[in-house]
């Protein structure tokens, strides 16, 4: 059998139960977001690098099939993200676009803290991908700052 975890000097006591609320709140939300938020961001990307966002090119990036894609993209449409038009590929409403800025602005704020803390430029960019979804407004002011003062702004 397990043990059972007993609680000692070195082990903080359980947090409130309003606080693990919202928590789970935020990462739910957050999970909620984070493929839509992706899935702007690289139409955004394919169409400044190449001026179309190909639903092909898209499920290349993604890692998915285009199933997966043509799923996601009605999903977009839908919500107002994206606007599809045949034999033209995938383009970003104003919506969308302010998204896609937001989402680069929040992960290349991340990379850049990741990168002043010593990690390597692959692993910041993987780490920064996921973590851009789940930092809250506050942490990433926090982020921000201590990047300026590291690169003395």
């Amino acid at each position: 059998m397990g043990k059972i975890a007993k609680h000692d000097a070195s082990t903080p006591p359980m947090v409130e139960a309003h606080v693990h609320v919202e928590s789970f709140r935020q990462v739910r939300e957050a999970h909620r977001t984070e493929l839509v938020e992706d899935y702007v961001e690289l139409i955004s990307d394919l169409l400044a690098d190449g001026g179309e966002a190909r639903q092909v090119d898209i499920a290349a990036r993604m890692g998915v099939a285009q199933p997966t894609v043509a799923k996601m993209l009605k999903r977009l449409v839908r919500d107002g993200w994206a606007v599809q038009r045949p034999y033209r590929g995938v383009f970003l409403t104003p919506e969308g676009d302010a998204l896609a800025a937001e989402c680069r602005q929040r992960h290349q704020t991340v990379e850049r803290f990741l990168l002043a803390l010593g990690i390597d430029i692959d692993t910041a960019r993987r780490d920064a991908e996921g973590i851009e979804h789940h930092v809250s407004e506050a942490t990433l002011a926090a982020f921000a700052a201590f990047v300026g003062r590291q690169e003395g702004k």
